[in-house]
């Protein structure tokens, strides 16, 4: 009996170690750190607004330098818009728990074809503090970096 119980134990041991999750290449830079520094602030019962710092506000119209990784916005092997976060696809940050991560919307020059590799890109970063629904952070003009 002890045998089988030592022989279960270790099975189920393995099959749990097949299942983690496949760990990814921290994207944090200063910028990112920056971007993250938006939060959100009550101003009246059930209604919140987007509070930016006024060091995130001095990112504003300034052309910077991201790495990320493309989270696509529509079917496709090419794209030149997409969505772009520190967290691969794989980790789908919508669905575990804590933070959903900052989400920049990418405009680049050029269509880039999809990859679950992280890229580096380069465009003028704009904040819409307008509130309406669109994005509150986009990168206009992007092209991808070596």
């Amino acid at each position: 009996m002890k045998y089988v119980l030592l022989i279960a134990f270790f099975f189920f041991s393995c099959a749990g170690l097949r299942a983690q999750v496949k760990v990814h290449k921290d994207m944090r830079t200063p910028t990112w750190n920056l971007i993250g520094l938006r939060y959100d602030k009550q101003v009246e019962h059930l209604k919140w607004v987007s509070v930016f710092p006024p060091e995130l506000m001095a990112l504003n119209n300034k052309v910077i330098e991201l790495p990320g990784y493309i989270y696509p916005t529509k079917v496709g092997a090419k794209f030149s818009e997409f969505m772009l976060s520190i967290v691969p696809i794989e980790s789908c940050p919508f669905c575990g728990s804590g933070d959903i991560p900052s989400m920049i919307e990418v405009k680049m020059v050029s269509a880039i074809p999809f990859t679950d590799r992280p890229i580096k890109i380069k465009g003028k970063f704009v904040i819409n503090n307008s509130g309406d629904d669109r994005s509150e952070f986009f990168l206009l003009g992007a092209k991808q970096i070596p």
